[in-house]
């Protein structure tokens, strides 16, 4: 396929160079001139648990200076970027085009579907751990997946077409139908351990003693309550078992969260934290944990970002 991967940050940079290395003509587009950089110089630097390789069939572009529309275009900017992103660059939706959130958080799809007719737009959750700490390198270790479908439930053949791609870069990716417990269960899951790890500095793994888990545990049985009073379907054991999961096994990866805040950026605690107790504080429910972590993420990003 033809792919553009919009926002080249840890998840876009992933994707994009082993969508890249299954052949399939890729372009990052981004506004981060020195990743852009190094990526012309020397290749997209991957690290996984394959092991280190360039990545050197893919091209790299500024959002301005995109001349042609993709037939998938994957959206990996922050949420709060999406709008801003989207209006500045019409030249990346085309008549043919598709676009997929993978994005975290909860609004993803309206916010796309003010520039792309929604029966374009896709909308997924994954769960692949990536890490950037310099210019044209990324890092994963451990496994993740991918789930999807198309936010009106038509456009199967598309649909179909992009899990065949992203499988052919062994991203385990799968159609489904129940996309919104998908995407609830992994707000849960980043209520949790993107939520504490930006509070406390603390990889995934350093979160695993008893006061770590107990509060990530709290913090999904509050989210996954307030997503079945909205009528998804949510199961608290299961997301419970992926926090574990990924206390066990991704130990060293710091979340996109904790690398917004020891980079001195603004994260994107209210598409997740925020919404989860807005939708909350309408239903009349008390989510105690998942507020405070919302406070205190607040003011450790105020101080970042002012720092």
């Amino acid at each position: 396929m033809d792919i553009a991967i919009l926002g080249a940050g840890a998840m876009g940079s992933l994707f994009g160079g082993l969508l890249a290395e299954a052949d399939h003509r890729v372009t990052l587009v981004d506004v981060d001139q020195a990743h852009l950089d190094s990526i012309r110089r020397e290749g997209l630097q991957v690290t996984t648990d394959a092991g280190a390789r360039a990545v050197t069939n893919l091209s790299v572009t500024r959002t301005e200076d995109m001349v042609e529309a993709p037939e998938l275009l994957i959206v990996f900017t922050k949420t709060f970027h999406t709008q801003k992103a989207l209006a500045a660059a019409p030249m990346l939706i085309g008549r043919n085009t598709f676009v997929l959130s993978l994005q975290n958080g909860l609004g993803n799809v309206e916010r796309i579907a003010q520039y792309v007719p929604r029966e374009c737009v896709m909308v997924g959750m994954t769960t692949w751990p990536a890490d950037k700490s310099v210019p044209g390198q990324v890092a994963s270790h451990g496994t993740g997946a991918i789930r999807l479908m198309s936010a009106d439930g038509g456009a199967q053949d598309v649909v179909a077409r992009t899990v065949e791609a992203l499988n052919s870069a062994d991203l385990n990716c799968t159609a489904d139908p129940n996309i919104w417990s998908a995407i609830w269960e992994k707000v849960a899951f980043n209520a949790a351990l993107n939520g504490l790890c930006a509070i406390t500095k603390c990889t995934v793994g350093e979160l695993a003693n008893v006061d770590g888990q107990a509060l990530a545990v709290r913090i999904v049985e509050e989210v996954a309550g307030v997503a079945q009073a909205s009528g998804v379907a949510v199961d608290p054991g299961h997301i419970i078992e992926t926090v574990e999961h990924a206390l066990a096994h991704h130990r060293e990866h710091r979340p996109s969260m904790l690398q917004d805040v020891l980079a001195g950026r603004k994260t994107e605690i209210e598409a997740i934290n925020g919404e989860v107790v807005v939708r909350a504080r309408e239903l009349g429910i008390d989510v105690p944990c998942t507020q405070a972590v919302l406070h205190l993420v607040r003011l450790v990003e105020n101080r970042s970002v002012v720092a």
